[in-house]
């Protein structure tokens, strides 16, 4: 691929994303982005999956120079509701990246070890090292979601009772924001995605998973409980990417109803971040060449 094509693709990738980042949460409304939103593109199979192939492709080189250059982390925050698509887009963009430089975490419900800590420490203890990308499938926004839609979670926290107030909300989200700027002044780099699926479409792929024999492992009756929270989830969705949008630590409201959109999006996204830190392979010094060619002497004397 030549460099005029490489910054072309980066220019459209760029403008792409402008449309879903949110850096400054300060009015942002969860309702000004439509779920079957496509940007206007309208690609079939075959053409989504090759432009995929070319993401995956560049993911997996930029992911060789970050584990190379080893000064960086990254960390992917996948949040969404039942249904949207988190396992298959971390599935489908994270394809082609060597597994000794990728971890993912999927967060279930904290275990009774978890709940004598902080609410941020089993998050903390799988953050990625140093030149290593970290999924997290959930994660600490679980805190102010799940939590804040079914207060008696909260309740088996186990906090001091002064320390539960009507504040609690606002607080944690505060407590995630100073975290996540921290991270960034580490160097870890955030990406936030929330898979934004509408109810239609939920419902379409909760009846797929009944109608269709091999699909139904991936249904629960738990699922259609919580749908019946819809309503209380998108608005605790939405004053959270309100309360911890930054410039380190963006939120992308990514389009759901259309799959092969939403692992575009999200791949645009992270190789466009990779892109932007600069990566390097180490520098082979004089000392090094000459042990290099000190190697070939002796391997071709053999």
């Amino acid at each position: 691929m030549g460099e005029d094509t490489t910054k072309g693709l980066r220019k459209r990738a760029l403008r792409l994303l402008d449309r879903y980042r949110v850096t400054e949460g300060k009015g942002f409304r969860l309702k000004r982005i439509d779920p079957a939103d496509t940007a206007g593109l309208d690609f079939d199979k075959a053409e989504a999956r090759s432009l995929l192939a070319e993401g995956t492709e560049r993911l997996a080189a930029l992911q060789e120079r970050l584990y190379a250059d080893d000064r960086y982390a990254i960390l992917l925050i996948f949040q969404a509701m039942d249904a949207a698509g988190k396992d298959s887009t971390i599935k489908h963009v994270m394809s082609g990246v060597n597994p000794q430089g990728c971890q993912v975490t999927s967060f279930k419900h904290p275990s009774a070890e978890a709940l004598d800590h902080d609410f941020l420490h089993r998050h903390q203890a799988a953050l990625p090292e140093r030149g290593r990308i970290g999924i997290h499938n959930r994660s600490w926004y679980e805190e102010v979601l799940v939590v804040r839609v079914h207060p008696e979670i909260l309740a088996a926290q186990k906090l001091p009772a002064p320390l539960v107030t009507k504040r609690i909300w606002t607080e944690r989200l505060a407590d995630i924001a100073a975290y996540e700027r921290y991270l960034a002044r580490q160097g870890t780099v955030i990406l936030k995605f929330f898979l934004h699926v509408s109810k239609e479409e939920q419902k379409r792929r909760f009846l797929e998973r009944i109608d269709r024999p091999e699909k139904n492992w991936k249904f629960s009756m738990g699922d259609i409980r919580e749908r019946g929270f819809w309503d209380d989830y998108q608005a605790a969705y939405e004053e959270a990417i309100r309360a911890t949008a930054a410039p380190h630590a963006p939120w992308f409201v990514v389009p759901a109803d259309n799959k092969w959109f939403t692992r575009l999006v999200v791949c645009a996204a992270v190789v466009t971040a990779l892109e932007d830190l600069d990566l390097r392979f180490p520098e082979v010094t004089e000392a090094m060449k000459a042990e290099l060619e000190a190697a070939r002497t002796a391997l071709l004397a053999e």
